[in-house]
């Protein structure tokens, strides 16, 4: 039996609710930060996918880490949306998001002891 793999899950399904959302922006002409927010949305699941096939512990660790740098840039173009009047703003991407953020801190730590221990 195949192990679920949630973080990659997460990643993916947040990715396609990125995609959704930044349509939502381009609709309504706010380009800059559809472009901003679907590169750094997206790239937290393909940093994420990448580090299925990573070549040791410590490049699996270090692509987890750029994905976690990725989601705070996300965090970033996501309050813009949510403190900006003009802005639509969607909570549950946010929700969605620190869950991410909370599952990758988790990840690298873990990862970390243990590669510390081998």
């Amino acid at each position: 039996m195949e192990r679920k793999n949630e973080i990659l899950d997460f990643g993916i399904e947040f990715a396609l609710q990125i995609i959704e959302f930044t349509e939502l922006l381009e609709s309504q002409h706010k380009y800059v930060f559809a472009n901003q927010l679907r590169k750094a949305g997206t790239s937290i699941g393909a940093n994420i996918f990448e580090a299925q096939s990573a070549e040791s512990r410590a490049d699996f660790i270090h692509k987890l880490k750029i994905s976690d740098k990725e989601s705070k840039e996300t965090e970033f173009w996501l309050l813009l949306c949510e403190l900006a009047p003009s802005y639509p703003f969607n909570p549950e991407l946010k929700s969605k998001l620190l869950s991410i953020q909370k599952l990758l801190s988790k990840i690298i730590s873990y990862s970390k002891k243990n590669n510390k221990s081998n």
